[in-house]
């Protein structure tokens, strides 16, 4: 299945979670200032682990930076 994560598409086995997507990139719960969106709407941190990811979802990752 593919899902598109800022907008770029990336291939996903089926029934895969947010958590085990946001793994392969790298990212992991205690990354500190990670906010995921999916659809637009933003997923709490605590459901990572249980949201399952649809076909075609469109997945945002926002990192806070710091400056200015």
């Amino acid at each position: 299945m593919v899902c598109y994560v800022n907008n770029t598409p990336h291939e996903l086995a089926t029934n895969q979670l947010l958590i085990d997507l946001l793994a392969s990139l790298g990212q992991t719960p205690q990354t500190r200032g990670l906010a995921v969106a999916v659809n637009d709407t933003v997923v709490p941190r605590a459901e990572w682990a249980t949201h399952a990811v649809q076909p075609h979802d469109r997945i945002l990752l926002i990192r806070a930076t710091q400056g200015g």
